[in-house]
């Protein structure tokens, strides 16, 4: 009977270590993120992010990726993807400094990825931010790998 019950308590604790390696964020038309942090813990070796534009806009005009990068590489990654334009998402091609990407996607679309957190170190200091020219200043937040 014991051996069971553990073995459903280890089950619950299986489930409930994947269940915090997915996390959402909306963005709207106003330039801003529904969460200023968004964290998983570092025993996710896989992460699943799922972006939801809730604006109206489109993409041309409004919009939104989650770029996740070093907090020190925020404005260099923003400012050379701005060249690379809307069809590479704002982000140079084969950045190094970019840990994970979404696409650009306009009002009412949803994105989601799953990137490996292999190049990110538990307590590292990372943010992620909206590579939309311009948008970067003012979309951005902490992402916590603990």
């Amino acid at each position: 009977m014991f051996l069971r019950i553990a073995a459903l308590g280890l089950a619950t604790l299986s489930l409930g270590a994947q269940a915090n390696c997915n996390i959402s964020v909306d963005a709207t038309d106003a330039m801003k993120y529904s969460s200023n942090t968004l964290s998983v813990p570092s025993s996710c070796k896989e992460v699943t992010l799922t972006l939801n534009h809730t604006g109206s806009l489109p993409a041309a005009a409004m919009g939104h990726n989650v770029v996740i990068t070093k907090t020190s590489d925020i404005q260099p990654v923003a400012t050379e993807g701005m060249s690379a334009g809307l069809a590479n998402n704002y982000i140079k091609p084969n950045d190094s400094r970019v840990l994970a990407h979404t696409k650009v996607i306009g009002g009412g679309e949803s994105t989601t990825i799953t990137f490996s957190t292999a190049n990110m170190k538990a307590g590292g200091d990372y943010s992620f931010f909206c590579s939309f020219p311009g948008h970067w200043a003012i979309m951005k937040g902490k992402f916590e790998f603990m």
